[in-house]
């Protein structure tokens, strides 16, 4: 087993996952680069992957009329990129892009999806540990659009 290509097996979202789950997830695990102010993915496209930043940032982001690309929160070395491949249509809400060199480890959301149909728990499980990331990155935007609005909190 590849080591550098492993190293995601620790991070608190697999934590505790089955030899068998983990085993699974490391077919699904492919490497990605971006270029500083490549774009990661944008906000309508297919939902088909999800990221673990493993060097770099990326700046997820919405579009604001007249205002342009508003950053809503940066995602750092550690964190977890990605979470409207949970839920259908399965197409991405926010725009991500690198804010440098950004190191990812990817996986095929759609096969996991699969795997959820077949395994109730690991879905059970999986869906509670990208909970806190949705909610993270809704509060951020709504903290966002408060201030693109101007309104006082």
């Amino acid at each position: 087993m590849n080591a550098m290509r492993e190293h995601w097996r620790d991070h608190p979202v697999f934590a505790g996952l089955s030899v068998k789950d983990l085993d699974f997830l490391s077919g699904l695990v492919t490497t990605e680069m971006f270029a500083a102010r490549e774009l990661v993915f944008h906000a309508g496209d297919a939902a088909e992957k999800f990221y673990l930043i493993t060097e770099g940032a990326v700046a997820v982001e919405i579009f604001v009329p007249e205002r342009g690309p508003v950053t809503i929160q940066t995602v750092n070395e550690g964190d977890v990129l990605g979470w409207s491949w949970l839920v259908d249509p399965y197409l991405w809400n926010f725009d991500a892009q690198a804010t440098m060199p950004t190191a990812t480890t990817a996986f095929d959301a759609a096969a996991l999806r699969e795997r959820f149909d077949e395994d109730k728990k690991l879905g059970y499980t999986m869906i509670k540990r990208f909970f806190p990331i949705v909610m993270q990155r809704m509060q951020a935007t709504r903290l966002q659009v408060l201030d693109v609005y101007d309104v006082h909190h």
